[in-house]
């Protein structure tokens, strides 16, 4: 009977009708099946949020501010905001001319570069329905939140946001994506996760449980922090104790083998939620700029290793409580002075603190290189390598001067293309030759076009010279000095990055090959060195293609690159505004003990701007998920770094002296799975005694304060303007 039945069915379809009805059907299935995968493709696999406009600059608080925290102390300083606010709303329009700014792409056209920041590799969890496929783009709008904050003359205040978020895999080493990352979406998530070392957990109340993640994305419409929860906290317990570095310093192996450096960033499970003790033998008050250039308090950054390595060099020497550093003392023979004026006689289109002001220094050998620097207003920013035997950024940003901690191995220098305008090594056991180049095509990703590389050692092996030799040359760097200086008997190699492409065509071998169109040199976040050279920017509309003002004319020049500079310049006038007739004058902050300054989520640098008069220096922290601004800073002569404020951030506990943090917490909704670990990353980096200035909506502060509190810092100032507030903070010497 079956076999009839089909021999039936085939006779009927055999018919034009019955044709005509079955292709009907599997057309309809088939589109249905588009949806259905379309639909399902598109969850929360992405893993970076490119915001392609800036409306969420606040404007200072107006008259009819409302004092949340009232203190008889502050009635002046309130006073003061009032009036700011009523002439900020006179003077300072910047947000209806950022809502005028139409969003354009990143082939330079646009007044804002948008970078697509990769994936990162994560073995601990990987996200479904991402396909392995070597330099594929996708894109995936999975949110759309518009938040257009205007203050108009009534001081109302209408929201509105649009972010997109874009996708990148790099099929052999981004073929997952960091669990913080993955489960962005997760931002009421309250039920915590165990972390492994049972004794850092830190105990959360009151908080109403949701489901953990399962890979999909989903929008949250919960609040940044609940404000019913309640926060007991207990100290870490890790084998690096007080110098401890989440991402950095991870913890592997059993008893006397186990191990906490690590060559790659690599964060852990679950976020940071325990507070990083102070040293054992106490901690003091840092000294204060521009005494801590001279001597510093040797407790404050005591460490096994750094007690071997004073006992072999004498530019720094240990004075009772203190660690000094002798002036007349380096590791450069004459002085450093001297080291430092041969360079000029060598190549005297080097001019330091003018034609030269952004240095970037591999490592941190000798920190009188970068003291002399910054008497001749170069500002170098130094990234201590966690391989080294000894790592000296923590001694570097107690002493006041720039520091990130970034080990150099696999993955890209969180850092944009062609910025730095001269790279410097001195005597740095690196081998630049090694594993294809990739190291040295690292460091000429990032230097600016016809920018300077230098190279001292004072003893050179034949063979790592003739590799190098044979590198640099594939890669047409001009050597344009080569000296072994009689007086420090040091060797000097200066050579310079070409101006143009045009010289690349000339190469006989093509080895290392140009890399591919698609291939995004400013994309540095867990992006994987390539062994590819980076075609040098000919464009008008891109940055790197002309040598910025000399310093310091350079700070208050907008590059010819950026299309529309009044959103620069207003942002500038923003600031300028808020610092000069709020901040150095109505939060009781004494800023001759600032030094060490954090933009949690710069912009333009307007912020690093305002102060630049202060004896201050500003790390301009640019997200991951914001449009790529970091450029705009570099070409005005200010430092920043990109960073993704769901992982813990490169640097040392007690880093820094303030933070500023503006629309931070609003802007990271639905990304990061616990908020709250960023306050306590907040208080890692922070130095007892330390500030913190938060902008945002009153319902993020509102509850922030409780954390703080429960944390013992001390809420020096809160104000209320309608929807958004101003808290400030500062961290106190006491702990749990």
């Amino acid at each position: 009977m079956a076999i009839a039945r089909f021999a039936r069915l085939g006779r009927h379809a055999k018919r034009p009708h019955g044709l005509c009805v079955k292709m009907t059907a599997v057309a309809i299935l088939g589109l249905c099946f588009i949806f259905a995968w379309s639909t399902f493709s598109s969850s929360a696999n992405s893993v970076t949020t490119q915001r392609e406009s800036f409306d969420d600059i606040a404007e200072p608080v107006s008259a009819d501010t409302k004092v949340i925290s009232s203190k008889p102390q502050y009635t002046e300083r309130k006073r003061q905001w009032h009036e700011i606010g009523k002439e900020e709303d006179k003077k300072v329009k910047l947000e209806s001319d950022l809502d005028k700014a139409k969003e354009k792409k990143i082939n330079g056209s646009a007044s804002v570069t948008v970078i697509k920041h990769e994936s990162r590799k994560k073995n601990e969890k990987t996200v479904p329905n991402v396909k392995k496929q070597k330099h594929t783009v996708k894109s995936v709008n999975e949110e759309t939140n518009e938040e257009n904050e205007k203050s108009e003359s009534d001081d109302s205040l209408k929201e509105d946001e649009e972010e997109q978020e874009q996708e990148v895999v790099d099929g052999k080493e981004e073929e997952s994506v960091s669990e913080s990352e993955v489960n962005g979406e997760t931002e009421g998530d309250v039920d915590l996760v165990q972390q492994e070392n049972e004794q850092s957990v830190v105990t959360v109340e009151g908080e109403s449980g949701r489901s953990r993640s399962t890979g999909k994305k989903r929008k949250v419409k919960g609040p940044v922090f609940d404000p019913k929860a309640h926060y007991s906290w207990k100290l870490c317990s890790t084998r690096s104790k007080h110098n401890y570095i989440p991402c950095i310093d991870n913890e592997s192996g059993f008893g006397k083998f186990q191990s906490y450096r690590h060559t790659e960033r690599s964060c852990p499970r679950s976020p940071l939620m325990c507070l990083v003790p102070l040293p054992h033998a106490g901690y003091g008050s840092p000294v204060s700029w521009p005494d801590s250039k001279l001597k510093i308090l040797y407790k404050n950054v005591a460490h096994p290793k750094l007690a071997a390595y004073i006992k072999k060099h004498n530019w720094l020497v240990e004075s009772g409580e203190y660690l000094t550093f002798p002036q007349n003392q380096s590791e450069f023979k004459g002085g450093v002075l001297h080291y430092l004026e041969s360079i000029e006689e060598m190549v005297p289109d080097i001019e330091w603190g003018k034609n030269i002001r952004v240095v970037l220094e591999i490592g941190s050998a000798d920190l009188s290189f970068v003291a002399s620097l910054l008497a001749k207003e170069v500002l170098t920013l130094t990234v201590g390598l966690k391989d080294d035997l000894v790592d000296l950024a923590q001694v570097a940003l107690e002493r006041g001067f720039p520091a990130v901690v970034s080990p150099l191995g696999n993955r890209r220098l969180p850092f944009p293309s062609g910025v730095f305008d001269a790279i410097h090594c001195d005597g740095c056991s690196i081998t630049w030759h090694a594993h294809g180049g990739k190291l040295l095509l690292e460091m000429n990703r990032i230097l600016r076009p016809s920018g300077y590389f230098i190279l001292s050692t004072k003893h050179d092996s034949i063979e790592e010279e003739e590799a190098l030799t044979t590198l640099t040359a594939s890669i047409c760097w001009n050597i344009l000095a080569h000296k072994t200086d009689e007086i420090s008997e040091m060797g000097v190699k200066i050579y310079q990055k070409p101006e143009s492409n045009d010289i690349y065509e000339l190469r006989r071998k093509k080895n290392p090959p140009l890399c591919k169109e698609n291939e995004n040199p400013d994309a540095a976040w867990y992006v994987p060195m390539k062994t590819c050279l980076h075609t040098i920017p000919s464009s008008i509309e891109q940055h790197g293609t002309e040598w910025p003002e000399e310093w310091p004319k350079r700070l208050e020049t907008y590059p010819d690159w950026l299309n529309d500079k009044e959103k620069l310049s207003s942002d500038t006038r923003h600031w300028k505004a808020i610092v000069d007739r709020s901040y150095l004058t109505g939060l009781g902050i004494d800023w001759s003990k600032i030094r060490n300054v954090m933009d949690m989520k710069s912009i333009y640098g307007g912020f690093a701007a305002a102060l630049a008069q202060q004896k201050i220096w500003v790390m301009n922290v640019v997200p991951v998920h914001a449009p790529d601004t970091l450029p705009v800073i570099y070409d005005r002569g200010l430092v920043g770094i990109y960073h993704d404020w769901c992982e813990s951030f490169g640097t040392y506990p007690r880093s820094y002296d303030l933070l500023h943090a503006d629309h931070l917490f609003s802007r990271l909704k639905s990304r990061c799975r616990q908020p709250v670990s960023i306050v306590v990353e907040m208080d890692r980096i922070l130095r007892p005694g330390g500030w913190a200035i938060v902008r945002d909506k009153v319902e993020i502060l509102d509850p922030l304060e409780g954390i703080l509190r429960s944390l013992h810092w001390e809420i020096r100032m809160t104000y209320a303007q309608d929807k958004e507030g101003i808290l400030c903070a500062q961290k106190t010497m006491w702990r749990p």
